[in-house]
């Protein structure tokens, strides 16, 4: 029985506390540099794929903006049916621009606004708030000084905005060499309270895919790591 208000797609989303999110390895993109759209799957902690992930950008756009392209995303379970919608606009991201940094709105459905997710300005460490459907914050994300995966794993807390303690965490894993070497694809790990609306767990994930194209898309940064 899925949770009262809950949107299509997401009642699977109240059953779990934490997704392992896999970004496909695109050979085109290794070894041309040739900027393709980026595709996830997402899993649950016993490794079973409960959702996928697609870009939906142009060639023009993703080749002009890299990492900083604004984007659609679309979230679709193992049926095919979008459950998840992100929209991310083209905004600023260096600190010197603290009236125009990045945001992504979540939908679901599609077109039904469930949160949004906004940069803070800050000086040293990243921070975004997690604001639920009515406008309002309810979590918090603290990223670490440097966000770089340099031979390891990099967390940013997910901070309840009521309490201040955390209540979560989203993980860019350390996969290897070669992987981080050459390509710009991530893996990563979310966690959050099992009795989490489902729809602020929703909009968590988006965060996901927002820290991941903002810190961790270029590959060219990993090699200089």
């Amino acid at each position: 029985q899925p949770p009262p208000g809950c949107p299509p797609g997401l009642q699977y989303l109240a059953m779990v506390d934490q997704l392992l999110v896999k970004q496909k390895v695109e050979l085109l993109e290794a070894f041309t540099g040739f900027e393709t759209t980026n595709k996830y799957k997402v899993f649950n902690s016993l490794g079973q794929q409960v959702y996928m992930a697609k870009e939906d950008t142009d060639c023009c756009t993703r080749q002009c903006c890299g990492p900083a392209r604004p984007f659609d995303m679309n979230i679709c379970d193992n049926q095919g049916m979008e459950v998840i919608h992100l929209n991310r606009p083209l905004r600023c991201q260096a600190c010197c621009f603290p009236c125009c940094l990045q945001e992504m709105e979540v939908s679901s459905p599609p077109g039904t606004i469930i949160g949004t997710i906004e940069q803070k300005w800050t000086l040293v460490y990243p921070q975004f708030v997690i604001k639920d459907q009515s406008g309002e914050p309810v979590l918090r994300i603290e990223g670490p000084l440097c966000p770089c995966s340099c031979c390891g794993d990099v967390d940013f807390k997910v901070v309840s905005v009521q309490t201040g303690t955390e209540v979560g965490l989203i993980t860019k894993q350390w996969s290897g060499f070669a992987k981080e070497a050459f390509t710009d694809a991530d893996n990563f790990g979310i966690s959050f309270p099992l009795d989490l609306d489902v729809k602020v767990k929703g909009t968590l994930l988006g965060a996901l895919f927002l820290i991941d194209f903002m810190f961790f898309e270029q590959k060219q940064n990993n090699n200089d790591n």
